[in-house]
């Protein structure tokens, strides 16, 4: 299923614009890596399976160039991500 995108962004102010911009972006490389590696999951066609794979590699690698941004221009999003990662390493122990 893709994700449904904000439509209202008018009153937001700039700084806001443009996190959410990034997010949305990002949203939109996760939907299509979901759907190119649910798509090689169903295909048997060897080729098209590593063609699939492969974009779904290049849209995480976009995810990451969206999240590299965002992490510049949301220091709160920076603290938050740290804390969710320890949290994670919390729970492992």
């Amino acid at each position: 299923m893709l994700a449904q995108i904000p439509q209202n962004f008018e009153k937001l102010p700039k700084d806001q614009l443009n996190r959410e911009i990034l997010r949305v972006g990002m949203i939109a490389e996760l939907d299509a890596v979901n759907l190119y590696e649910q798509m090689a999951a169903m295909t048997d066609d060897r080729k098209i399976k590593k063609i699939l794979m492969d974009i779904a590699r290049e849209e995480k690698t976009h995810v990451g160039e969206f999240e590299t941004m965002l992490l510049q221009l949301d220091s709160e999003q920076v603290k938050e991500l740290e804390k969710g990662k320890k949290e994670v390493e919390e729970m492992a122990d």
